[in-house]
């Protein structure tokens, strides 16, 4: 079982995902993945963390037209070892690695269109109004209003931008997802409720 959560930045969508792990018994994975990728490939991690979420004109789908379904690693001598697609392709990678080796809750990283349409996947976007999003980071960031808004709407434009360049896409496309939930109006302390429920009633927890 490999449960995958898009989120907007500030909806708690991150908070639910540790919750959900937590009461499944499983691990969960964010930037642990970029960590991963990043000693699996030798490559310096803020390549990583400098290439994530980064937006993009062309859409991956062209990018891809040409090139065989399995990921291929590129080796150091390439000129485009360190290129943004290439270290998306060593998570992409890792990320599919992790789906075979345990059950599991993967935040972000378009892990829900790289997994494909398994059985045992489940996908979910967690939202909620951009004011509230800006209210929660501007408390939990300590910073201004002001600042609070421009972080929000930088980061979201930048994840669906990143969305949209790997997968061909639209990120708050609900055909992408078992489930949209809007923190706000479901409460966040009852997200990951929501979520282990839809669960626990599609998944036999006996195999």
């Amino acid at each position: 079982m490999v449960i995958t959560i898009a989120r907007t930045f500030g909806s708690g969508g991150k908070s639910a995902a540790v919750e959900l792990a937590g009461r499944l018994g499983i691990l969960c994975y964010e930037n642990e993945i970029m960590d991963m990728a990043a000693e699996a490939s030798g490559i310096n991690r803020q390549f990583f963390y400098a290439s994530s979420e980064k937006a993009r004109r062309r859409s991956f789908l062209q990018m891809i037209k040409n090139t065989p379904k399995e990921i291929l690693v590129t080796s150091p001598q390439d000129k485009n070892f360190l290129s943004d697609d290439n270290l998306f392709n060593y998570q992409a990678q890792l990320i599919r690695y992790l789906a075979l080796s345990g059950s599991c809750v993967i935040v972000g990283k378009c892990a829900d269109y790289i997994l494909g349409d398994p059985k045992n996947v489940f996908r979910f976007f967690v939202d909620a109004p951009e004011d509230i999003c800006v209210r929660e980071i501007e408390e939990k960031m300590a910073v201004s209003h002001d600042e609070a808004e421009r972080l929000v709407k930088k980061t979201n434009k930048y994840r669906s931008d990143y969305y949209r360049y790997y997968t061909g896409h639209a990120w708050k496309d609900p055909v992408n997802y078992d489930m949209m939930l809007n923190s706000d109006r479901i409460g966040r302390n009852h997200v990951a409720d929501v979520m282990e429920a839809y669960i626990r009633s599609r998944y036999d927890f006996a195999n």
